[in-house]
């Protein structure tokens, strides 16, 4: 078993090959076998176009205007870049939509003959809830038992990471992690745990400071296997100190 904790032979098969996640990767429209990145609207695919900077010039002008609506004056002082430094933050609190999980992998999977569980815990991740775009953060962890094959360790924090800079749920990112490794790796099976505080629970609402939103997703041994299930969930119960 590998365990590892976050603070802060190589292969491209078809499957891989055919995912994109976003963005202006592709020169061509790509079969995505994983969650899609948004909800459907009544059963219709949203209308999406890679974000440009024109887009950029409108988010500043939808700052201006959202900051006239609560009554501010966005000549003043304080205010004068405020529009700029929003949109700013917006597209970077955004950027995993173009990424690509293939780019992102970049080959680092190896031939390592092991088939034991292997762990990364306690990895942050901030994202933004899309129905108030307000932040919710937290933990995740992410297991997988592999099939001989093996992804550099920090490929899983940067899949956690992909998936939050979009605008989620936390219980649709939770599913998108697993099933992102399960594309890539073909394990025997996957487990992620996601632990989150919610602004839009916090800030605003039922103000509920101090509440937590745990999800999970099992997927072959992990879902099948209780035992398999029961070691990943009481190795991510203790908190170690590294440092």
């Amino acid at each position: 078993m590998t365990i590892a904790a976050s603070n802060g032979s190589n292969r491209t098969n078809s499957t891989l090959s055919n995912v994109v996640s976003g963005g202006d990767v592709a020169e061509e429209p790509l079969s995505l076998p994983l969650r899609p990145d948004r909800n459907t609207l009544n059963g219709r695919q949203p209308n999406l176009h890679p974000p440009t900077d024109t887009d950029l010039d409108k988010i500043e002008a939808a700052v201006r205007e959202m900051l006239l609506g609560v009554g501010e004056d966005p000549e003043r002082e304080g205010l004068l870049k405020t529009p700029k430094r929003v949109a700013e933050a917006m597209r970077f609190l955004t950027s995993g939509y173009s990424q690509s999980l293939e780019t992102l992998v970049n080959n680092a999977i190896f031939d390592e003959g092991i088939a034991e569980m292997v762990l990364v815990r306690d990895i942050d991740f901030f994202s933004l809830c899309e129905h108030h775009m307000l932040p919710f953060m937290g933990k995740a962890h992410v297991a997988y038992i592999p099939n001989q094959k093996v992804v550099g360790l920090s490929k899983l924090a940067r899949i956690v990471e992909m998936f939050s800079r979009r605008l989620q749920v936390q219980e649709r990112l939770t599913r998108q992690v697993a099933e992102a490794i399960q594309t890539i790796l073909e394990p025997q099976g996957v487990a992620v745990v996601m632990e989150a505080t919610h602004m839009c629970m916090v800030m605003r609402g039922v103000q509920k400071p101090g509440s937590w939103t745990v999800t999970s997703a099992m997927l072959g041994t992990f879902q099948d296997d209780q035992k398999t299930r029961e070691e990943f969930l009481n190795l991510i119960r203790h908190r170690p100190a590294f440092f």
